[in-house]
Parts: structure tokens; C-alpha cells; sequence
């Protein structure tokens, strides 16, 4: 696998990228853009793997790190989630200035959260998008504060988020809270896990309250609902961190082909490690069947069959 850094601009803003491809290629290749998951950042180890089985198997990948993240430009202590979007569709344009990429085949891969939820929110937003993978993403993001929150925590953070609003509206400036502390809340396995050691330091520290109200805000379950574009979700039962009923419910709105891969007997970390070498090519496989490029389109009405696919005890088809 070959990696180049690239950048392109996005309402103004610089955005760093890196851009990966196979080593060795003698015609256009079919493309897949990928925004990291929450707080994420383009060069985290954990996407490596992904992207090497993906350019071995002779596609293209671009990931990068949104704006006011890492290499990006943008507005200090800031984390706007939909302007992630407009990065990511301004990614999809970038792909198709490019001589090496096939502009008619371009996909869409997201992991973690929001980073899943994106894939969705890009495809429904961008036809340009042909096909989307999605793992352990959010469809829903007060639903997912909610349940990381007891009740009594969660009456305290409403509250908060009102107070933090009218001293916006009054001062001009708000708190700044740690995005994993003060908006998101780890479970006892984040804290201990090292799956993202790499980034974890070099996120920012401290960003405005204000984010929680994008993601109270945040809705991929709206946006699957009309979504006709081959769509992979993958989840993780009895998921801690993103609810497997998330998951779930985004396979389940999904109005084209479709595919719900669940993995078993782990956990929402544990399952990156444990599963990665049988659902790696579950995604390669999605990929290759769906970023069909031709100047000749065919299609086809079919019964719909609903197919579960079943990862630790069960088969996946």
C-alpha cells in the first residue's frame, strides 16, 4: 500500500487527507472516502488494516481529518459535526478532480460512532455516493448521550447545556469541556483500552459545549429512512458504547440492498481485533459487488429477502 499526503479546501478551510492506494495499478481506481469516527483522526493506527486489505484488493482510499482536527484547518476547540458532512462531500469532489480515481465509483466507509453515522448522512446527501459501509454507528444522537448517562445525570446535563446556551447568547462565549469527559462518557472498556492509544493524545482537549447540541441534533435513522443505496452495516451485540438497537434500526430503515453483519460474544473494542480478519472481507466483498462503474446501466427488480449475517457462532451470508 502506497500512502500520499494530499489536501484539498472545504468552505476555506484546508483539509489534510492522506491518500492510499495499491502498490502497483494500470487503470483508474474505484474509490473509498472515509471520515474518522468520533474525535478521530486520518493516520489512527486502527484504520490500517482496513486500507490495506482495501487497495489489495485494487481500490483507492481517501481519510482525512476533518476541520479543526489534526492536519486541518479550522476553528480551535470547535467540533461541528454536520460541517463533517460538507468535508466529506467535498472529499467526494476532490476524488473526482483526480486523474487515478474512477469518479462513477466512488464509496463511502465509516467506523465508531459518529464516523458510522457519517457514512450514512454523505450517502444520503451525495449520489455520487454507490455504495456504504457503516460500523458500530449512531442513528440517533440524543438517544445515544442519553444512555451513557443515568438518569439523574442525564436531568444535570440538560441543564447544563441550557445554562452554557444563555451564556452564549449573553457573553458570545461558552464552557469548553473535554469531548470524551463533558459530552461523550466513556464505558469502563474505553477507559481501559489502548485500541486508541494513538490518537487519544493528540485530540483536542478541551471543545465547545456547544458540540452536544449538534449531536442532540444528530440523526442518521432520518436520513437512512429514504436511503436507496447499498448500505453494510456492522454492529456489535449488547454493544456498550453504540447501542447494537442503533445499528440495528439503520439496516432496518435502509430502502436498498442491504446487509446487517452482527458480531457475537465480544465487545465494541474487543470486536475491532477479535473479528477484523472475517469482517474485513465481508467489506471488501460489499465493496466489490456494489462499485460497478459502465457506461451501461442495468437494472433489475427483485423480490425483496431479508439476509442476517452472523459473526461468532453463526454463518455469514
Amino acid at each position: 500500500m502506497r500512502t500520499d499526503e494530499v489536501a484539498f479546501y472545504s468552505d476555506g478551510f484546508r483539509i489534510a487527507a492522506l491518500w492510499r492506494m495499491p502498490d502497483v495499478y494500470d487503470r483508474k481506481v474505484r474509490a473509498i472516502v472515509q471520515g474518522p469516527g468520533w474525535v478521530g483522526l486520518r493516520d489512527a493506527r486502527l484504520y490500517v488494516r482496513y486500507h490495506e486489505a482495501l487497495t489489495a484488493a485494487g481500490f483507492g482510499v481517501l481519510i482525512l481529518d476533518y476541520r479543526g482536527f489534526g492536519a486541518s484547518q479550522g476553528t480551535p476547540n470547535h467540533l461541528p459535526v454536520y460541517e463533517q458532512i460538507t468535508d466529506l462531500v467535498n472529499a467526494v469532489t476532490y476524488l473526482t478532480t483526480r486523474d487515478d480515481v474512477d469518479a462513477d465509483a466512488i464509496g463511502t466507509f465509516g467506523s465508531g460512532g459518529t464516523g458510522g453515522g457519517n457514512a450514512i448522512l454523505l450517502a444520503a446527501r451525495d449520489r455520487r455516493i454507490r455504495a456504504v459501509v457503516s460500523q458500530v454507528p449512531v442513528a440517533d444522537g440524543a438517544d445515544w448521550l442519553h444512555r451513557m448517562r443515568t438518569e439523574h445525570e442525564w436531568l444535570a446535563f440538560l441543564k447544563a447545556l441550557d445554562e452554557d446556551r444563555r451564556t452564549r447568547v449573553l457573553s458570545g462565549e461558552g464552557r469548553l469541556v473535554h469531548p470524551q469527559e463533558g459530552i461523550m462518557v466513556p464505558t469502563p472498556e474505553r477507559r481501559a483500552t489502548a485500541v486508541k492509544a494513538d490518537v487519544d493524545e493528540r485530540i483536542p482537549s478541551a471543545v465547545s459545549l456547544a458540540a452536544a447540541d449538534e449531536i442532540l441534533a444528530y440523526r442518521p435513522i432520518d436520513a437512512a429512512r429514504g436511503l436507496h443505496t447499498p448500505l453494510m452495516v456492522i454492529g456489535v451485540e449488547n454493544d456498550a458504547t453504540t447501542p447494537t438497537d442503533h445499528a440495528v434500526a439503520l439496516y432496518e430503515a435502509a430502502q436498498g440492498p442491504r446487509q446487517l453483519v452482527m458480531q457475537r460474544k465480544t465487545s465494541h473494542y474487543a470486536a475491532y481485533d477479535q473479528y477484523w480478519e472475517t469482517v474485513t472481507p465481508v467489506i471488501v466483498d460489499w465493496f466489490e459487488r456494489y462499485l460497478v462503474s459502465g457506461d451501461v446501466v442495468i437494472r433489475t427488480a427483485e423480490v425483496a429477502v431479508e439476509k442476517m449475517a452472523f459473526i461468532g457462532g453463526h454463518h455469514v451470508g
